[in-house]
């Protein structure tokens, strides 16, 4: 017999669960509008030689590739009998769009994306193989209008969504550029070095020390006492500024400066913070980057950041490009664990005896096709067990049910 499970890693929705999905994704698009954003689609499946372009980090190891038709298997590699592949994010597929379409779009084009990803993970709790992302991104703004913007629009978003104290935390990665090569770091061991910080909240302060020992024996100390010195200060950005001296561009200090000044004076529902610990994985940012974490919840619920060289490397000519990802299937999964209900309103139901005769059909289906002008409306044969029917039919949403009997429509209350 065949498996009736979802394959690994993947989903079935019960109508309520679902509904539930709708109801958060209506949300999102609604905030995200409100800011003038505008919602686009790319296909589910990418050419390869893009997903493997060298600008999507370690998810490029998780593909999902695609055969090419009619092709033998015998004694030839993969990567000749795979031309497609389906996508593992929105952001490249977002450039090759741009690239494609930039003649047709506006000077600076703000974007909306809600639609399905898939990455050949490991499942596990909150993490699946098809997901759904949820993202925004602001094209061709070179200043930091753009992150004041994203950051935004996320927190309002999230507080839209019920999450309270929402903390957007922000560095750049011309930021952690100064600070490893203010420690002395080679520049072929950058990399591993930001590897290491990024695991500070799973592994420790020791944990993140062994790591960069092993990487640069002799630096890891000085590296570890320097972001515990920017880390305690009362003033974490200031310290940071002071202690990386010259080695940190007045460019980048005047874009932080200047986003974190204007976010905390505009934005409700939460703060926004500097922190030299946050790297973000993905190998396309440029500069600034971010996260967003909310009260009483361990991990982060959305991230992003500025990726000004990705559409360069499709047309050759850089443009400013800057985003922020909600992490929709934790939240969703966070808010039903809440228990969040979905505003379940179906319309109404119209209940028939299973002798109805053809004429009497006619009669009802009239009838229900011009309800419909107002609402939803469905048809059903009469259940053994009435009263249990009409039970189910109140928790599916339907707050209108009549019971058709003798030529009559009778409101059940």
């Amino acid at each position: 017999m065949l498996s009736k499970t979802p394959a690994k890693g993947m989903r079935d929705f019960l109508p309520k669960e679902f509904a539930l999905r709708q109801q958060i994704l209506a949300t999102i698009q609604k905030t995200y509008e409100s800011f003038g954003f505008t919602r686009i689609e790319t296909p589910a499946v990418e050419n390869i030689a893009l997903l493997t372009s060298k600008q999507g980090g370690d998810n490029e190891k998780l593909i999902f590739k695609i055969l090419k038709r009619g092709e033998k298997l015998e004694n030839a590699s993969e990567d000749s009998l795979c031309d497609l592949g389906l996508r593992y994010d929105l952001t490249v597929p977002l450039a090759r769009f741009y690239a494609n379409n930039a003649g047709q779009l506006p000077a600076v084009f703000k974007s909306i994306q809600m639609d399905n990803v898939w990455r050949a993970d490991r499942p596990q709790r909150g993490r699946y193989r098809q997901f759904v992302q949820c993202d925004i991104d602001i094209i061709g703004e070179q200043s930091n209008l753009a992150e004041v913007e994203l950051i935004s629009a996320t927190m309002q978003t999230l507080v839209n969504l019920g999450f309270k104290d929402v903390t957007v935390r922000i560095s750049d990665r011309r930021l952690l550029n100064a600070l490893v090569a203010r420690c002395g770091f080679a520049e072929e061991q950058k990399q591993a070095v930001f590897i290491a910080l990024d695991k500070l909240d799973k592994i420790g302060v020791t944990g993140v020390m062994q790591e960069v020992e092993a990487i640069a024996p002799g630096k890891a100390v000085e590296f570890i006492n320097l972001i515990v010195r920017i880390t305690s200060d009362p003033n974490p950005f200031s310290r940071c500024v002071e202690e990386l001296g010259e080695y940190l561009p007045q460019e980048v200090k005047q874009n932080l400066e200047e986003i974190l000044y204007i976010t905390n004076k505009t934005v409700e529902g939460g703060r926004v913070v500097f922190d030299v610990t946050l790297v973000r994985g993905m190998g396309y940012y440029t500069g600034t980057i971010y996260e967003v974490s909310a009260d009483g919840i361990a991990s982060s619920i959305a991230g992003g950041g500025r990726y000004d060289k990705m559409i360069g490397r499709i047309t050759g000519n850089d443009v400013p490009a800057c985003g922020f990802s909600i992490g929709f299937e934790r939240i969703a999964l966070l808010m039903s664990e809440r228990g969040v209900q979905p505003l379940l309103k179906c319309g109404t139901a119209v209940l028939v005896d299973k002798n109805l005769d053809p004429s009497q059909t006619v009669d009802v289906l009239n009838a229900c096709r011009h309800a419909r002008q107002s609402g939803n409306v469905t048809m059903l044969k009469k259940a053994k067990n009435f009263s249990f029917q009409v039970k189910q039919l109140r928790e599916q949403g339907y707050d209108v049910i009549y019971d058709y009997k003798n030529g009559a429509f009778n409101k059940i209350d």
